[in-house]
Parts: structure tokens; C-alpha cells; sequence
């Protein structure tokens, strides 16, 4: 019988947490990034933190987006919300 010596960890998941700090750092990093790359850059930047990205879909990815962005805590920088998604101060 082979026992392992070391054995491998899994990579943690990412909390919403986690998936907002990578989206921001993108956005720092990448300012001129096109919408449609937003996804891949940020499942990037959590590999790169040591966290699984597989299961990272889309759909939670602009859906932090979003509430970042209705919450104050950035500016839409991509322009994919419109005046209405989040409250202007002119309607």
C-alpha cells in the first residue's frame, strides 16, 4: 500500500466578497477593458489569488458589477448601465 505524503489542498471558492475586490482590481488595472472580456479578466485575477474560478459564471459577475455600482462604491466605468438601472440625480 502507496500512502500520500502531500496531500494537495482544493482551492477555496470565492465569496461575493472575493469576486468584488478581483472585479475592482480589473477595472484599476484594465480601464479601457471591453465589456464582453470583464468575465475572463476577473475569473483570471482569482486564480491568480489562489481561489477556484470555475464555477464563476457570468450572470454573478454583472450582478456584483451592478450592485457596485448602485451601491456608490464605483463609477459605472464600463457604461453598460443605463441612467435608470441605478438612480440619476438629473431625472
Amino acid at each position: 500500500m502507496v500512502r500520500q505524503v502531500g496531500r494537495r489542498r482544493k482551492k477555496p471558492y470565492p465569496h461575493d466578497s472575493d469576486i468584488a475586490e478581483a472585479l475592482l482590481r480589473v477595472l484599476v488595472e484594465k480601464p479601457l477593458l471591453h465589456p464582453q472580456d470583464l468575465v475572463d479578466e476577473v475569473r483570471r485575477e482569482l486564480e491568480e489569488q489562489g481561489f477556484y474560478a470555475g464555477l464563476v459564471n457570468a450572470r454573478r459577475v454583472w450582478r456584483i458589477y451592478r450592485r457596485l455600482v448602485e451601491r456608490g462604491r464605483m463609477p459605472d466605468v464600463l457604461m453598460v448601465m443605463s441612467d435608470r438601472d441605478y438612480g440619476s440625480e438629473y431625472c
